[in-house]
């Protein structure tokens, strides 16, 4: 029926860096397509725990691993100015050969922002800044000296060399959800829309709602890939799923009720729900596994349910 992408969410938080080493190697070994990263310095609701920062994970990672993409689902606009990242993002996909995923946010997480310094303005503003820094991005990874007056935002001839990889620029997928401000913004200049876990139960009413704007800019939905963040509940008896269900809503309860959006049951269980979300044009997921980090459940995964997609 078609081809599907499937990317990793791996721990970063309360986890020595060699297990994030082996496991981002095991995704590799195994074709993952992708392995991500959140972008967060503190812990939502244990800000005190260690977090390692996201860019620099992917660097070291980058050189361990030799197929697999790489990403930050999703980046926090605020955190960087855009020059400087869209620097780091170049710099990234020329060392790792082409495998830098990027995906960007407004922020939203104001803690965070208060915590380090960063002003917090009314998400207006936040997503008004967001749509300059996509302009600001394409602009240097794609021209010789960029220049860009904006209200937020300003840069003079900035050069970006060496140039990304990917031509004619690293494709940019906008995350978020909302329907005012922030799907406007996917229709006009993302080349994908990433679908929070968070709202996934909403799927078919946001996804109506891209369309509208699509249509109001005069751009074909179909254009842009669609990926969503899920939650995957994976067991070979179905005998196992209730009791791994309840540790899955106690780990990623924040999401909402799993069992409305999740990837969950068995391989055959799986691929049924896979193919379901084909057919409302979803092409790429960001997966938390349930027990996140086992390497049996990202080898059963990989066996039982990803070859059937490829």
């Amino acid at each position: 029926m078609g081809k599907v992408d499937f990317g990793v969410m791996l721990r970063q938080q309360k986890i020595d860096f060699n297990d994030i080493k082996e496991t981002a190697k095991l995704c590799d070994d195994l074709g993952y397509h992708s392995i991500w990263f959140y972008d967060h310095v503190l812990g939502q609701g244990l800000v005190d725990i260690d977090i390692y920062e996201p860019w620099t994970l992917m660097s070291a990672l980058s050189t361990v691993t030799s197929n697999i993409k790489l990403g930050t689902m999703v980046i926090c606009n605020g955190f960087r100015h855009p020059p400087l990242l869209a620097k780091m993002a170049s710099t990234l996909d020329v060392i790792s050969n082409g495998r830098v995923e990027f995906a960007i946010g407004a922020g939203w997480f104001e803690q965070e922002f208060d915590a380090y310094g960063y002003e917090f303005p009314d998400t207006k503003t936040r997503i008004e800044m967001l749509r300059e820094s996509v302009s600001i991005l394409k602009s240097m990874w794609t021209e010789e000296k960029a220049s860009f007056n904006g209200k937020y935002y300003k840069i003079n001839e900035a050069l970006c060399n060496p140039k990304p990889v990917q031509k004619p620029h690293i494709p940019i997928s906008i995350g978020g959800s909302g329907e005012k401000y922030l799907l406007k913004l996917v229709a006009e200049l993302a080349d994908e829309w990433n679908s929070p876990a968070s709202t996934a139960i909403d799927f078919d009413h946001k996804y109506s709602v891209l369309k509208k704007h699509c249509d109001i800019t005069g751009r074909d939905i179909k254009d842009i890939n669609i990926s969503q963040q899920t939650v995957c509940v994976l067991v070979e008896d179905r005998s196992d799923l209730e009791e791994k269900m309840v540790k899955a809503q106690r780990r990623y309860g924040f999401f909402g009720e799993i069992e409305k959006f999740g990837i969950i049951g068995t391989p055959d269980d799986c691929i049924k729900k896979i193919y379901s979300d084909m057919e409302k044009g979803i092409t790429k997921y960001t997966i938390f596994f349930s027990d996140v980090m086992k390497p049996e459940t990202i080898k059963l995964f990989a066996k039982e349910v990803m070859g059937e997609f490829k």
